[in-house]
């Protein structure tokens, strides 16, 4: 099968069975975004929305969390997966938030990655969700789900699983299709036991096909 015309037959399998597809973070605004994704590193949403009603309540804006210290922040998150870490990064963010871009979150992929604990993942997932526009992040659901199924090819890095997808699939579903192979590895193709029997990517599944041969 030729790439594109697998990547078109699972875009379509995902846009019948999946057809809305969104981040199961809760925040309201880019700013509770930026700080949920930071927070959701190695760690699972479920945590993080335990986590943020309490923070978001003390800090709702850039502006009022800039006052905090670190360890004003780590009371709130302390929970969560490297809290000391997150706690600075989120306080470093916040006044630099303020001090260079007016407290307001910015859209432009690189200049989020300027924001301490901002990686190119993160400055994806807030360009997509946040602002609507064409970005796909790389976590590591995306990155196995997308080798699995054949979409990439002996990729090495989630930067070049980020390319090919891009390469690949049309700029205006690109954010969902994000959603789409999170929840899918999230859910379905999990790591350690797929559950190939309930896929119904299965017959167009790289990985699946080399399970069924190797087992013959």
């Amino acid at each position: 099968m030729r790439i594109q015309e697998r990547y078109d037959r699972i875009i379509e399998w995902f846009e019948r069975e999946m057809p809305v597809a969104q981040t199961e973070l809760h925040y309201e605004g880019p700013f509770q975004l930026v700080v949920a994704v930071v927070l959701s590193a190695q760690c699972t949403d479920k945590r993080v929305n335990m986590v943020t009603p309490a923070l978001f309540e003390a800090y709702p804006t850039a502006l009022a969390m800039a006052s905090a210290s670190a360890d004003d922040i780590f009371r709130y998150i302390s929970s969560v997966s490297y809290p000391h870490n997150k706690s600075r990064h989120l306080a470093a963010l916040a006044r630099m938030l303020v001090s260079d871009f007016g407290g307001t979150v910015p859209s432009d992929v690189d200049a989020l990655q300027r924001l301490p604990g901002v990686g190119r993942k993160t400055a994806n997932v807030v360009a997509a969700v946040a602002f609507d526009l064409p970005a796909m992040p790389v976590d590591t659901h995306v990155f196995r789900v997308s080798n699995r199924l054949g979409l990439t090819r002996n990729s090495k890095t989630p930067l070049a699983t980020e390319r090919a997808l891009v390469r690949h699939i049309p700029s205006e579903k690109l954010s969902t299709a994000h959603h789409w192979l999170i929840l899918h590895g999230r859910y379905t193709c999990q790591a350690r036991k797929p559950r190939c029997g309930q896929c119904g990517l299965a017959d167009l599944c790289a990985y699946h096909a080399g399970r069924k041969g190797g087992a013959q």
